[in-house]
């Protein structure tokens, strides 16, 4: 049984860990000619990089001279995914890839720098499926919820209803009308 997901400490996560800045550091340490080039786009991005999350779902906003924001609705939510590499588990840190239904194959959002990850990961599960556990009002009528105690009563309907069409389909094949040997092979095919 996992423990439970603090929702207050995950609401009050607007920052990455310190350790994101050094993680990034040492990525652009890998290619000494490059890194006066690599460092300053990877300073902006630590220092102006911003996590919020409401009841509603969680937002991500990062630059300077070009300004993202991205925010997500849990609804919309459909995979979560935990990724890290060797050096990002040495620090302790993993990023929580969240993909939506929007056709690309690619993580709609990247929480990066997060000590929490797991707990994070747990947070957006658990609010992605209450979001779809609860539909919201509507003024058509919808189908009723099956709830694990009416099953029996389901299963109960649902051999009715078998035996009722097996009766059917007896008094019909009794009638010498049946689907086949009817001579209308289109009409078969159209059903």
């Amino acid at each position: 049984m996992k423990p439970h997901v603090d929702e207050q400490a995950i609401l009050a996560i607007e920052r990455p860990h310190k350790s994101l800045w050094t993680y990034y550091l040492l990525c652009c340490l890998a290619f000494p000619p490059a890194f006066p080039f690599l460092v300053l786009p990877n300073w902006f991005r630590y220092h102006t990089l911003r996590y919020k999350f409401t009841a509603e779902g969680v937002s991500m906003s990062w630059g300077i001279l070009f300004r993202r924001e991205i925010i997500l609705n849990y609804a919309r939510i459909q995979d979560i995914h935990l990724r890290s590499n060797l050096v990002e588990r040495w620090f302790g840190l993993a990023r929580i890839l969240v993909q939506t239904a929007s056709g690309s194959s690619a993580a709609e959002m990247t929480l990066e720098g997060l000590k929490e990850f797991e707990a994070v990961r747990d947070f957006l599960y658990s609010k992605m499926r209450g979001v779809k556990d609860h539909p919201a009002p509507s003024a058509a009528p919808t189908s009723p919820v099956i709830h694990p105690a009416n099953e029996g009563e389901l299963a109960s309907a649902l051999r009715e209803v078998a035996g009722e069409l097996r009766a059917v389909r007896v008094a019909l094949e009794a009638r010498g009308i049946s689907g086949a040997g009817t001579g209308k092979e289109g009409d078969r095919d159209a059903l």
